[in-house]
Formats: structure tokens, sequence, C-alpha cells
């Protein structure tokens, strides 16, 4: 695997390029020092793995992930001295979090872990691992398969589980392009669905039908849609 190194630090790209250089199925593929010149170095080497710090001038880390377009992006293991923003790493697709001083064994694993996704394909994918949700002042790491429902209600966007309500960081018209289909649907402008709680599907006349959910939710659609769902996900 072709490994980029991104950080403002010369002593921490030192540390990482030793580890690099010492494990032989890696190929060391250069370095960068802000957020702009490692969106250019993407571009220029095609690494398979970027080493990304996420404080670093012009953008930080997490921009630059959200800045990356295209089918073949890199997978991104964040490498950082704070603890508090790996909930944010996470969200934007992150394999995994390092925190400095980096040791080679921990190194090893998380490439390995991108090895896996690269191999499987599903590093390609924009589909998030973990949804972020906000209850008070705590965050929640979610797994997509327990969410229900995204429900916008004005500015907000709730995320629906079976137990409880939380808060979402995103729009549902940012959530509907993250999350993965044909698993999540809007069936309208202020509901998303997960169609894998879907418990019963009831015609209401010749043109619209109900939806039934696995927490007792209801939700009214065309024939149309109804009819799509059935062909995708039974």
């Amino acid at each position: 695997m072709k490994v980029l190194i991104a950080d403002d630090e010369p002593i921490a790209r030192q540390i990482l390029r030793e580890h690099i250089e010492s494990i032989p199925a890696l190929e060391y593929a250069g370095e960068a020092s802000t957020g702009l010149e490692t969106l250019a170095r993407i571009l220029e080497t095609q690494p398979d793995v970027v080493l990304l710090d996420l404080q670093m001038p012009e953008l930080d880390g997490l921009a630059v992930v959200r800045s990356l377009r295209g089918d073949r992006k890199p997978a991104i293991i964040f490498v950082t001295a704070f603890e508090r923003y790996a909930l944010d790493a996470f969200d934007v697709g992150a394999v995994d979090y390092l925190l400095k001083p980096v040791r080679r064994e921990r190194l090893e694993k998380a490439l390995l872990k991108a090895e896996r996704q690269l191999s499987a394909g599903t590093q390609r994918v924009s589909a998030p691992r973990k949804i972020v949700g906000r209850r008070g002042a705590d965050l929640y790491l979610l797994d997509p398969a327990e969410i229900i429902a995204f429900q916008a209600e004005g500015e907000l966007v709730h995320i629906v589980t079976a137990e409880q309500r939380f808060l979402a960081d995103h729009s549902l018209k940012v959530l509907e392009s993250k999350l993965e289909q044909p698993r999540f649907r809007r069936i309208h402008r202020r509901t998303i669905i997960n169609t894998d709680h879907i418990r019963r599907i009831s015609p209401l006349s010749s043109k619209r039908w109900l939806l039934k959910m696995s927490n007792g939710f209801e939700a009214v659609v065309s024939k149309r849609l109804a009819s799509s769902i059935r062909e995708q996900r039974w």
C-alpha cells in the first residue's frame, strides 16, 4: 500500500516515515505539511492510505477529508495529539484514530484495517460506519443498523432509534448523500427511513400505501415508492 504522511510537525512526520519504511509491505508516497498541500499530494501520488493530522495550517484534517472528490478516495487514518475529535473523525469515515506518539504496533493494526477495507472495496463507499448523535452535552456513536428514521422538525433533525431520540449534526440533504442506499430512503421532505425496519406495507387506496416501522412509526407513501422499496429490499 502507498502511504502519504500529512502533518505540520517535522518530528511527527519523521517518526511516521521511519515506521512506514520499516514495514516491508508499505510504499512511502511522500509528505505534506498543510491542508492544501495534502490535497495536492493526494491528487499527485494517488495514495491508498493517508496518515492525516487533524490540526494543520490552511485546512484542518476534517476539512481535507470533506474536500476529497471522486470515486478513488484514500483510506484515512487520523494521527493527532487530541482525543476530543474522535467522534468527528469517525463521522467523516476515518478508518482509525491514533494518538501521538504513535507506536509501530498500533500503526500496523490501523493499516491492517485500512488494507481490509480497501480489499473489500468498502472504502470507496461514502456511507459512514457510525452516525454521531447528540443528547445534551453528550455525543453518541450510533450504528446505522439501529437507526429507524431521521426526522426534520424546523431547523433540527432528530435521529430515531427504538429506545431514544438524538439530534443530528447534519441536514437531511447532507445525510441523504452520505447514507447507504437503498437501505435508507427519503420518503418525503422531512423523513428518511431505514427500510430494514419496515414491518408492514399496506394499501390505503389506489395511490397511497402505509409503511409501519419496527417502533410503531407509520408513514404514508405513494404506491410507486412502496413498490420500489419492495423490489429493492424484499
